[in-house]
């Protein structure tokens, strides 16, 4: 029985199995609208989502699932104090499949020990969401028709963003892949992170300056700064307007640049750049469902 905890429990020949999946399902959805017919999805989240958990809804009632779960921990048996495991173990009795989100960095890993069947991970703590990430890689591939040979520059939060730690992780494995890691200072990537890509000897630059940055990228994958992982209000509000990207920024970027966000959006894009043709985040957001998809006949080994 197969899992997704981290991006890495996947090979490059798997990802790129996916990927052709979702290329096909979105080329030829009515071959499978009934691959699921009779399979339950649990989405089991612990934290408040909005694309995540309705496009794992969507996929998998577009494969002629179903779908039950709940969308907050109060509305769980967790209000109560039941653990993970004991959790996952009572969901393995009612769904075919798991996709769980949780404030807890590992929970997921301990639902995939207890359950009896697959278990996604869909985003826990600060620590991963590979989902996210499979979706972003389907969107360079579909904006660039390449994985190798890019320069991704990562802006804004990433010492708490998840979604950034996961493609880091990631598009280290693909060659010529080079990163431009733009920050302040109290939220570049965490140590241990630096630390795994040195040792790799990935070819990476930290900055703080967006406006230089710009010319030479060909993605620029922008993330919203998160109140929710600061214990401090006012470290939150002296960060959060570190990086606004305008049309004006906008003018010295290369043409063929392609702009991704995880979403959601504060403020961090100017709704001005929705019209840029380089904007891609509600493309990269429809992607997620074909790509979750995907990852649901896969898991559940279904042809």
């Amino acid at each position: 029985m197969r899992h997704l905890i981290d991006i890495l429990d996947l090979t490059t020949e798997q990802i790129d199995g996916l990927i052709g999946t979702a290329n096909d399902i979105i080329a030829h959805p009515d071959r499978y609208a009934d691959k699921c017919h009779g399979k339950k999805l649990a989405t089991l989240f612990y934290e408040p989502s909005t694309r995540t958990r309705l496009s794992f809804e969507a996929a998998m009632y577009e494969l002629g699932g179903q779908v039950l779960g709940f969308s907050e921990a109060q509305s769980s048996s967790a209000s109560k104090g039941e653990s993970v495991a004991d959790t996952a173990r009572i969901i393995s009795c009612y769904a075919d499949i798991i996709a769980m989100r949780h404030f807890k960095e590992g929970a997921p890993l301990v639902a995939s020990l207890h359950a009896s069947v697959p278990v996604i991970n869909a985003g826990d703590g600060g620590h991963n969401h590979p989902t996210q990430t499979l979706t972003d890689l389907l969107t360079i591939q579909k904006e660039k028709r390449r994985l190798n040979e890019l320069v991704i520059g990562f802006c804004g939060d990433l010492k708490f963003g998840r979604t950034v730690h996961s493609l880091l992780n990631a598009m280290s494995r693909y060659d010529k892949v080079r990163f431009v890691l733009i920050s302040p200072d109290e939220l570049r990537i965490p140590e241990y992170l630096r630390h795994e890509m040195q040792t790799k000897g990935v070819c990476f630059r930290e900055t703080q300056n967006l406006e230089e940055s710009l010319p030479e990228l060909d993605i620029l994958y922008m993330t919203r700064v998160q109140r929710e992982r600061f214990f401090n209000e006012a470290d939150y509000i002296r960060l959060r307007d570190s990086y606004i990207l305008t049309p004006e920024k906008l003018r010295s970027a290369r043409a063929d640049l392609s702009i991704l966000h995880p979403l959601p959006r504060v403020n961090e894009i100017s709704v001005q750049v929705d019209a840029d043709p380089r904007a891609c985040y509600f493309r990269q957001a429809l992607y997620g469902k074909y790509i979750r998809m995907a990852l649901i006949l896969w898991l559940l080994d279904i042809q």
